[in-house]
Formats: C-alpha cells, sequence, structure tokens
C-alpha cells in the first residue's frame, strides 16, 4: 500500500515513523523545512509528485481549519479509487463533505495528541473510529492502531462528537477557570505544578481547535454541569456544611471508582 501524509506536525509526523518501515509512505509539507529530518520515506515538494506517488490511502494530518481546505487542493492529484483519511478531534462538517464526494473515506480520531500522549507508549490510550467510514480504510486502521495496543472504539460522526464533547469540553473548561484563575505564585505545590502544566499544555494547542471544542452543539450542557457543580460547592462552603461536604467527597470518591468494594 502507498500511503501519503499531509501535514509534517507532530500527529503526522508520528504517522510517518509509525507507518514508513512497513508500507511506501510519502510526506508533503507546505513548510519544506519540516521535511528535511524523514528517513524511509519520499518527500513531496509539489502536488504533481504526491499525482506520480498515486497513493492508495492520503491521511490529512493538518490543522482542523485547514483540513477541508486541503482535501479539496490535493483531490484533483490523488486517484479516484485512493481512502481519504482525516484524524480530526472535531468531525464537525466532515459528513457532509464526504457525502458529496463519492469517494471512499476513513474518519478516525487518535485520542492521545502531541500535547499530553506519550506516543512511545500508547497502550493505555483510546482511539475512535467513524462507523460510516469505508470498510477497507476501518480495517487498515483498526489494525494500525490494535498493532500499537491502543484500544479502538467505532461510533457515528454524530456519536464521537457527543463523545468528545464529555470528554474533552469538561477538562478543557475546568482548566480554562484555573488557568482564569493564575496568580504568581513563589512556592507551588505539587498538586498544583501539576495543574500548571496541564494549563500549559492545553493552551499550547491551536485555538481554532480550542473554539471547536467549546461550540460544539454538544458542549454547551457539559459546561452547564460545572457551573451548578461550582455552585453547590460554593454554597456548601459558604454554609461551612461539613456533613455536606462530606457526602460530595463520598460522590466524587463514587464518581472516579474509588470507593472500597
Amino acid at each position: 500500500m502507498r500511503i501519503a501524509v499531509i501535514g509534517a506536525g507532530n500527529m503526522g509526523s508520528w504517522l510517518v515513523e509509525s507507518l514508513c518501515l512497513d508500507y511506501e509512505v510519502g510526506i508533503y509539507d507546505v513548510d519544506r523545512g519540516r521535511l528535511k529530518y524523514f528517513f524511509n520515506s519520499r518527500k513531496f515538494l509539489y502536488h504533481e509528485e504526491i499525482l506520480d506517488f498515486s497513493p492508495d490511502l492520503l491521511i490529512n494530518a493538518v490543522g482542523l481549519d485547514k483540513t477541508i481546505p486541503v482535501f479539496e487542493e490535493i483531490l484533483p492529484y490523488i486517484p479516484q479509487g485512493c481512502i481519504l483519511a482525516d484524524i480530526t478531534s472535531v468531525k464537525s462538517g466532515l459528513a457532509g463533505f464526504y457525502g458529496k464526494l463519492n469517494r471512499p473515506f476513513v474518519s478516525t480520531h487518535p485520542m492521545f495528541g502531541p500535547t499530553f500522549g506519550n506516543v512511545k507508549d500508547l497502550r493505555s490510550e483510546n482511539a475512535i473510529i467513524i462507523s460510516e467510514s469505508d470498510p477497507e480504510g476501518k480495517n487498515f486502521f483498526r489494525e494500525f492502531y490494535e498493532g500499537l495496543h491502543i484500544r479502538v472504539h467505532e461510533f457515528s460522526f454524530e456519536e464521537h462528537d457527543e463523545t468528545i464533547a464529555y470528554s474533552l469540553s469538561i477538562p478543557f473548561s475546568s482548566t480554562m477557570v484555573f488557568a482564569a484563575c493564575m496568580k504568581k505564585q513563589e512556592a507551588p505545590g505539587t498538586t498544583f505544578r501539576k495543574h500548571l502544566d496541564i494549563a500549559r499544555g492545553l493552551l499550547s494547542e491551536d485555538d481554532y481547535l480550542l473554539t471547536e471544542i467549546l461550540l460544539s452543539p454538544y458542549s454547551l450542557d457539559q459546561v452547564e454541569q460545572i457551573r451548578d457543580r461550582l455552585d453547590n460547592l460554593i454554597g456548601m462552603i459558604k454554609m461551612r456544611d461539613k456533613e455536606q461536604l462530606k457526602d460530595f467527597f463520598h460522590l466524587l470518591r463514587n464518581n472516579l471508582g474509588l470507593e472500597p468494594e
């Protein structure tokens, strides 16, 4: 199989390195300086070279806001039967885009990302494959992920965005609230430093990605839950209600599976 990867950022680079020993892989990026350190792979400087390569699978690994425009730019240079693949964390607009193309596609979401995931050891990580995808594309990514011991889940486009609203909007919003309350502290404790590292990692992400996560149609309910829980906690603190706080801690531990059997 010949695989072309578009975008030599963190995820695109990881894909090339992970695939190049088992497949014929080529990489393209508008920033040619990013291509100099790749081995065991072809480096495309022009779209016409992708046309000559004639990939069986095209993996679009550019930023979320550029995914559809880059597909539209590259389409004239790939065969009709080439499977189009995206790895975006938000699928807004992609179902409609693929539906108009009449081309095979596979949409997937490696949920470990370059910011927090350890790409050298992915045994505790997860990935989603969109159920509407082409069977051949689904089989390829399932085998690829499972070969790296990544747990694979299959969701529809809609189910994916509902799941991501829960798994990303809650931690994203909570971390942003932490960052909004930030002040310089000379002697931060261990817990504070861990939260600080998470906040710095999150805010190193692209603004477009953060915005799309928070503006997902499924995110508002999740963020409102944070507000409601905070209101409850504020009430307990104001009333200095130790019994309610103990019950609250019990609920939290139960939610996290920390209560003894």
